[in-house]
Formats: structure tokens, C-alpha cells, sequence
């Protein structure tokens, strides 16, 4: 294939990778815009395998055949409620492509085109190999911890120790000096040094970030793995990697000002304040009385109302309750009930990730409301049913300034008549601060796990 038709193809895919980015944004068009992501990467793909400088179709073919046979497994056998580490596990693989490539550049430059004259390394090849490795490595290194802490193999506490935030700065200072010196004169040790360095802070980064933070983490990460392949890009001299890097780069970026925004935080407070890890019950305000219920109260409740909003939280997720929650919302609407679903934008543990648990259970689109859409019905609505979301609905939020979470947008639940509470007990979210809602007037506790107690009330019904 000529030059000509490789710019040509890969523009190609990059306008589709643009058109999938446009799908994705709204659920209606999410399948159409998959689509256009699968051929996006069809075309580049096959564009690269019929590159005329390829020497070894061995190599590629294998690739391709343990690559896509590992993807087809994960799959079909991945769990929606898995996604948020799967996405993690992802991330790091990118993250560790960007290394492995600037690493075999470094080795062999001339391979790769990147030599001037004299046959050292050029500098504007050597800041973009020393930018792919660092963000490359703290890609990958971040994100193994994501998937640790988010598969439950480590604490999801966050973990803090004396100087840390110093030691950061440190390496981070460390990290551009060596980015510099390497620019100046490209030699192995200053390499192997930066790509060290990147490794340990991107693990520093992420293991003071708490669950609460999570969904943050996992979007910031996604920005990183798109830097990370933009590098690559620029070391490879492939404009489809490039143009595909950038685009996940500031869409990752966007998503996580629109995370930390829903959070009422700041990029520097996630990174650096270590908010949220595994709740423990405490008995903080336990003492206090509280109401609690049975399925056959839920659903004399559910039945009788005009209106139900059902809020999903990461309880949901691991209680794997969509389905049947799904189940239950169509015999009320069977009843002649009107009910949707009220979606935080950092409920769970990814953005989105209640989103896709409800698609999975084929929940009609239009019952699925943002923060913003469904907070002024609250107030008119006969009965709210939360399901494992704790700290999205915490109205200490607008009410105590002294809250961790005060400022952070909530969902309105407690200004509906009667709020029905889905929980094993009494104990915090991972804020690790008391929830007000459950012992007011308004609201009842229904203690058990989510899915046994969904389809108790979906039998009452």
C-alpha cells in the first residue's frame, strides 16, 4: 500500500473513531456508535498489516489470534458488574504498550526512523519517547492498583503514610529533569532511570484514592492511556495512533472534569486527599432509632403510589439485582405506577457504570433520568426506592457544612413522601460518614441484600 492510501485509510478510521466517540454519547445511539469503533479499527488494523516495511507476518499473526482469542473469552464471560476493574485492566495494557514501544526504540532507533544524521537519537523523538514512557508507565502501574483495589485483592481503603505528598513531588520533579536531560542527550540510563521513576508514582498516585474516589480514578486513567498511545504515535509515525490517542486523551480528560464537578472536588483534592475507602459500621449514629420494614410493606407502598423514582447504587452492582429490579419496575407499571430511575453521575465504581447495568436489563432509555432531570420531581413523587447508593443521596450534602461531602451534588430522594432503603445495615458509605436519610420521618429500611429483597417484592407485587 502506498503512502498515500495508508494517510488515506487511517483517516478513515479516524473519522470513524470520531463518528464512535458521537454515538457513545447518548444510549439511543451507543450500538451504532460500537459499530463504527469496530470498523474504525478494522480498517486500521488491516491498513498497518499490508504496510510494505512489514517483515514478519509470524509475529503478527500470532498477535492477532492470542490478543483477539484473549478478548473474545473476556467477553463473553465478563459479569457488567466487573466492568469497572475489566476497564482498569484495560488501561494498564495500554499504558504498558507505550513502554514496551519506546523501549524497543530506544534499543533500536534507527529501526524506527528516529535517528538524524550522526545516528543519535533526534530531540523531538526523544521528548516524545521519554512523554509516551513516564505517562505510559504511570498508566499501567495506576491502573493495576485500580484493578486491584476495585477486585477486592487489596483494600479499597485509601493508604497514607508521612511525607508521602512530598515524595511525590520529588519524583515528579525527578521525573521532568530526566525528561530534559534525556531531550539534551538520549542515553540509556536516563531512560531506564524515567521509566523507573514513572512506574513508582504512578503506584504513589493511586493507592491514597479511596472507593469513594474511584470513579474519578478510572476516568483520569482513561485520559492517561490516550496520552500514553498518542506517544506511541508519534514514536511509530502513525497518524491513526495519534489522532485515536488524542481523542480518548481529552475525552477521558473532559469526563473527569465532569466527574470531580458531580463530586464538588478538584483534580488535585482526588489526587492528593485520599477520600473514601472500605466502610466499616461504626457506631457513630447508630443509636439513633430508625424504621424498618418488610417486602410485603415495600410493596403495599410501591402499589399504591402514583410515582416511584428507583435510585441504583454500586450495592445493586454487586448484589447483580438489575434484572430482577428490572422485573419488579414492569409489574408496577403494570399497576398503571410510573417509574424511573434517578442516575448519579459517580454512582458505582466507573462513569457510567449503573448506565450499563440497567441496559444490560434492557431498561427502556427514557426511564433512565440524570441528577439534574430528575431532582425537581423528587418533591412530587410518592415513594423513592435506593438500592445500595449511600453518599449520592446523603442530604448532609446541602445541610452540614462541616460534611466531607458537603457541596457535592446529590440526588434529592429525601423530599419524596416515603423513601424505602435497600441496605444490609446501618453501616457508611465509602465517604465513611453516617447517612441522615436513614433516620428520617420519611424513610423505611429494608435490610437485606438487594436481590433477595427486590424479588420478595416482586412476588408480593
Amino acid at each position: 500500500m502506498s503512502p498515500n492510501l495508508t494517510a488515506l485509510a487511517y483517516l478513515a478510521a479516524s473519522v470513524c473513531f470520531v463518528l464512535a466517540l458521537r454515538g457513545l454519547a447518548s444510549p439511543n445511539s451507543a450500538r451504532r456508535g460500537n459499530q463504527f469503533g469496530i470498523a474504525g479499527m478494522a480498517i486500521a488494523i488491516g491498513t498497518t498489516v499490508v504496510n510494505p516495511e512489514i517483515v514478519s507476518y509470524g509475529w503478527i499473526l500470532a498477535a492477532l489470534v492470542l490478543g483477539g482469542g484473549i478478548g473474545t473469552v473476556i467477553a463473553l464471560r465478563i459479569h457488567m458488574t466487573a466492568m469497572p476493574q475489566l476497564v482498569a485492566a484495560f488501561h494498564s495494557l495500554v499504558g504498558m504498550a507505550a513502554v514496551l514501544v519506546a523501549a524497543a526504540a530506544m534499543t533500536n532507533p534507527a529501526a524506527f526512523g528516529i535517528t538524524g544524521a550522526d545516528g543519535a537519537i533526534r530531540m523531538a523523538s526523544a521528548i516524545e519517547m521519554a512523554l509516551g514512557v513516564a505517562i505510559g508507565a504511570i498508566t499501567f502501574s495506576g491502573s493495576v492498583v485500580a484493578f486491584a483495589k476495585l477486585q477486592g485483592l487489596v483494600s479499597g481503603n485509601p493508604v497514607v503514610f508521612p511525607g508521602q505528598h512530598l515524595l511525590n513531588l520529588v519524583i515528579g520533579i525527578g521525573i521532568v529533569v530526566a525528561t530534559v536531560l534525556f531531550a539534551q542527550s538520549p542515553d540509556p540510563t536516563l531512560f531506564w532511570g524515567l521509566t523507573a521513576a514513572a512506574f513508582v508514582i504512578g503506584l504513589l498516585l493511586i493507592i491514597p484514592i479511596g472507593g469513594a474516589d474511584m470513579p474519578v480514578v478510572i476516568s483520569m486513567l482513561n485520559s492517561y492511556s490516550g496520552w500514553a498511545a498518542a506517544g506511541i504515535g508519534f514514536t511509530l509515525g502513525n497518524s491513526a495512533l495519534i489522532v485515536t490517542g488524542a481523542l480518548v486523551g481529552s475525552s477521558g480528560a473532559i469526563l473527569s472534569y465532569i466527574m470531580v464537578r458531580a463530586m464538588n472536588r478538584s483534580f488535585v483534592s482526588v489526587i492528593l486527599g485520599g477520600f473514601g475507602g472500605d466502610a466499616t459500621v461504626t457506631a457513630a449514629r447508630s443509636d439513633r432509632p430508625v424504621k424498618s420494614g418488610s417486602a410485603e410493606d415495600a410493596a403495599f407502598l410501591l402499589e399504591n403510589a402514583g410515582s416511584v423514582v428507583i435510585v441504583p447504587g454500586y450495592g445493586l452492582a454487586v448484589a447483580q439485582a438489575q434484572h430482577v429490579l428490572a422485573e419488579m419496575a414492569e409489574k408496577l407499571k403494570a399497576k398503571g405506577v410510573r417509574v424511573r430511575y434517578a442516575i448519579h453521575p459517580v454512582a458505582g465504581r466507573m462513569p457510567g457504570h449503573m448506565n450499563v447495568l440497567l441496559a444490560e436489563a434492557n431498561v427502556p432509555y427514557e426511564d433512565v433520568l440524570e441528577l439534574e432531570e430528575i431532582n425537581p420531581d423528587f418533591a412530587n413523587t410518592d415513594v423513592a426506592i435506593v438500592i445500595g447508593a449511600n453518599d449520592v443521596t446523603n442530604p448532609a450534602a446541602r445541610n452540614d457544612p462541616t460534611s466531607p461531602i458537603f457541596g457535592m451534588p446529590v440526588l434529592d430522594v429525601d423530599k419524596a413522601n416515603t423513601v424505602l432503603f435497600v441496605k444490609r445495615s446501618l453501616s457508611p458509605g465509602y465517604a465513611g460518614i453516617d447517612n441522615d436519610l436513614f433516620y428520617a420521618d420519611g424513610t423505611m429500611m429494608l435490610f437485606a441484600d438487594a436481590k433477595k429483597m427486590v424479588q420478595d417484592i416482586a412476588k408480593e407485587l
